[in-house]
């Protein structure tokens, strides 16, 4: 009674002050919670204001240009009487995204791929590398970030893989949350994308995901869940893609069911952009925003909305809650009090430039040094690097997430056909590494060969002390990669180059794994990602010893794409068939496909590493895997059982140089479908040499559970559970076993 009575004392009192707001054109700062805020905000609106704020604009195809639209992703207008800011979306994945240059003349601070940030095994960077970006955009005057992309690697040909956080869901969980929690700290929003089960780009406005719910709760929806519990996202999300038939923008069972209620989350679902295909389903399974409603076949949240609310297909409740949601995310952020500027702000991209870099540096993963040939001695009298324009810059992914950086774009390469074509280019940033590499050795004649020609390049390496090979293999949104293979004839130039010079180092720029059939002729491999604007720099202080290497890989290496799970792309002989049909006259929009494939998710969440042992299959590198400059040795395993697991054990650096180490914690757990090694915990610990450092980790019971369908909930079922501490996955340093007992968790 208590809190009805506070509730009608509050309601009483935003109406006395939204009457005086309608003459005064401002709302007086409100002492409220965020959720009575919202609420008492969202009643206040009128039927137009509420019609008005639950679709946005896409600018670049917008016919209605108000004063203060920019192009960039969406645009909503506000409702200046009551202080309700428009929205100002920006994609944002890897820093405040600006394709093909749509802004002239407008960069901001580009990160590496998000693989990178995954790499590193450090959650305070994800949270540093967010609040940086959300820093960017407020100072640009976005105030929504299109971030938080959540979505686990299922197959090692993704297109946008190298936009997410890998294949395990509390590396992912962890890392996105975060970010998210970065990025919201400059009280602006962030998102939390693609909702759920949208691992391809093949079809993806079309494709239906299909997976039993037990194993999509232990797997993808598991990283979403950990997110939102440690970022607390303004909004999440939902995908282009079918999930069990059902469009994930209006899927009643994801959105409604498991989002809002079992999760209890209070933020908006928005579409992303061209995801919509209806109005009263959409809304009543849980949709709160059209966004980029240009991109739809319809305003379905328009005139059709309005339409729905008059027959009662859709009720004015319902309405006023999507409203109330958005409103949650704009106020428990802080965005409605600390408004963003009008005018653009000075950027200290400098500063920005240095935490770029650490990720760069810290997600890079040294694969292979055999006879210890990295670090480099700056002595070398003649080094040479080939390929991959190593002399201007670096390589970045494309699509909606392409930055565009500070020191521009040397080398932007057009697309003349596909899904990415409209929006995306082959894009380097200006971060040279040859420039970087003669800044480190001095006294070196540092050269440059294009590598488009083998026996040229192999005759360079052989003269010099020397030779680095920097490869590439490009990903972009809207299309996946056809092959695991390098493109361009590069395993051909690389066993050219190993042949003529022993000392040959590979770095591989990009996003995700590639096939290696040169390994066994090459002594180091370094896998740097796309390594953002700062790459050449981080490249070059790793390959010189300036950074040990420390990076571990968040994904699966596989020896040949025969181990993948599905060994094509599923849905690619349907579309090139269909675009055979269509091309001479046909567009490639994101609404324009009607072809749909079924994709049954049949590993389910034995994915990545989890699904390995199970087929026997041995990957070129696993899950977890990284090499450093020095060594380090675990001991002293304790573990200690009860309502959260923990377990504790020493790290020692017993190397010469200092370092960092992501010592990883797996458990045997579930009983489902049979015990799976599963990631429970991981720290990342800095070590002088000599120095050791006790680590504790305590494990949360869900991924030590089933998830009991039946039961609606988590099931941790009584018995003995192996407990692992190794370098990576199948690694066993040291072993022990948790006696649990019998436990119920709610979903």
């Amino acid at each position: 009674m208590k809190t009805l009575l506070s509730a009608l004392a509050l309601s009483a009192a935003m109406t006395a002050l939204i009457a005086s707001a309608h003459a005064q054109r401002a709302e007086p700062t409100i002492q409220a919670d965020p959720d009575q805020r919202a609420a008492a905000l969202a009643d206040a609106m009128t039927a137009e204001e509420k019609l008005r704020y639950v679709h946005g604009y896409f600018p670049p195809m917008s016919k209605d240009k108000p004063a203060d639209m920019i192009p960039s992703a969406g645009y909503v207008p506000g409702v200046p009487r009551l202080r309700i800011p428009t929205l100002r979306e920006s994609d944002a994945s890897l820093g405040v995204a600006n394709q093909i240059e749509q802004r002239k003349g407008d960069t901001a601070t580009a990160l590496p791929a998000s693989l990178a940030l995954a790499a590193s095994f450090d959650p305070d960077l994800a949270y540093r590398g967010g609040a940086m970006i959300g820093a960017e955009a407020r100072a640009k005057t976005f105030n929504v970030l299109l971030a938080g992309g959540a979505n686990l690697t299922r197959d090692p040909w993704g297109g946008r893989t190298f936009e997410y956080l890998g294949e395990d869901p509390l590396l992912a969980g962890i890392m996105a949350g975060e970010s998210i929690r970065g990025v919201q700290s400059n009280h602006i929003v962030s998102t939390l994308k693609h909702f759920a089960l949208n691992p391809q780009e093949t079809l993806r406005t079309t494709v239906n995901s299909q997976m039993g719910e037990a194993a999509l709760r232990e797997s993808d929806l598991l990283a979403f869940e950990i997110a939102i519990e440690r970022g607390a996202p303004g909004s999440v999300m939902c995908a282009y893609n079918k999930v069990e038939s059902d469009w994930a923008c209006e899927n009643d069972h994801l959105l409604n069911q498991v989002l809002k209620g079992d999760w209890g989350y209070k933020g908006w679902v928005m579409s992303d952009w061209g995801a919509v295909h209806s109005t009263a389903k959409a809304i009543n399974a849980g949709l709160d925003q059209q966004s980029g409603r240009e991109l739809d076949k319809a305003m379905y949240f328009g005139a059709p909305l309005a339409a729905a609310l008059k027959d009662g297909s859709v009720s004015s409740a319902r309405l006023t809650d999507m409203n109330r949601r958005i409103l949650w995310g704009v106020t428990t952020t802080g965005l409605i009090d600390h408004p963003v500027p009008t005018t653009p702000q000075p950027i200290d991209y400098a500063a920005h430039a240095k935490v770029a870099q650490e990720v760069a540096e810290k997600g890079s993963v040294l694969l292979k040094n055999e006879g210890d040939l990295l670090p480099l001695a700056r002595s070398a009298k003649r080094i040479v690097l080939i390929g991959a324009h190593a002399d201007v810059g670096v390589l970045s992914g494309g699509g909606s997430s392409q930055v565009r950086s500070v020191g521009g774009a040397p080398v932007e390469i057009p697309l003349k056909e596909g899904a990415a074509a409209s929006f995306a280019r082959v894009t380097w940033h200006a971060s040279s590494p040859l420039q970087a590499i003669r800044a480190m050795a001095l006294g070196a004649n540092v050269i440059f060969v294009d590598g488009t020609d083998p026996a040229a390049a192999a005759k360079a390496a052989r003269s010099a002390d020397l030779a680095i090979i920097f490869a590439w293999q490009w990903r972009t949104e809207a299309q996946d990669v056809e092959t695991l293979a390098l493109p361009d004839n590069q395993d051909a130039l690389i066993n050219a180059v190993a042949a003529a010079n022993p000392r040959t180092a590979v770095v591989l720029e990009t996003g995700g794994p590639v096939l290696m059939p040169w390994l066994s002729r090459v002594p180091t491999v370094l896998q740097a990602w796309y390594p953002g604007q700062k790459g050449g720099e981080a490249i070059a202080n790793i390959l010189f010893g300036a950074v040990n290497p420390s990076g571990r890989l968040p994904m699966t290496f596989p020896a040949s794409e025969a181990q993948a799970i599905r060994p094509t792309i599923p849905g690619l002989a349907e579309m090139k068939a269909a675009d055979a049909k269509v091309k001479a006259g046909g567009t490639y929009g994101m609404v324009e496909r009607s072809l749909s494939v079924d994709v049954p998710y049949r590993e389910g969440a034995d994915v990545g590493y989890r699904g390995y042992p199970k087929t026997g299959a041995k990957p070129l590198f696993p899950f977890g895997y990284g090499l450093s400059y020095t060594r380090f040795r675990y001991g002293g395993l304790k573990i200690e059982p009860g309502a959260a697991l923990r377990v504790s054990f020493d790290v020692t650096n017993t190397g010469k140089v200092a370092g960092a180490d992501s010592p990883q914690v797996y458990a045997s757990a579930g009983r489902r479908n049979g015990a799976t090694q599963r990631l429970v915990g991981f720290e990342r610990v800095t070590l002088r040499p000599g120095e050791t450092k006790r680590v504790s980790v305590t494990v949360d019971p869900r991924l030590l559970a089933d998830f009991d369908v039946a039961a609606r909930g988590w099931h941790v079922a009584a018995g003995r559970y192996p407990v692992i501490v190794g370098r990576f996955a199948g690694d066993t340093a040291l072993t022990g076993t948790a006696t649990l007992a019998d436990a119920r968790i709610k979903p």
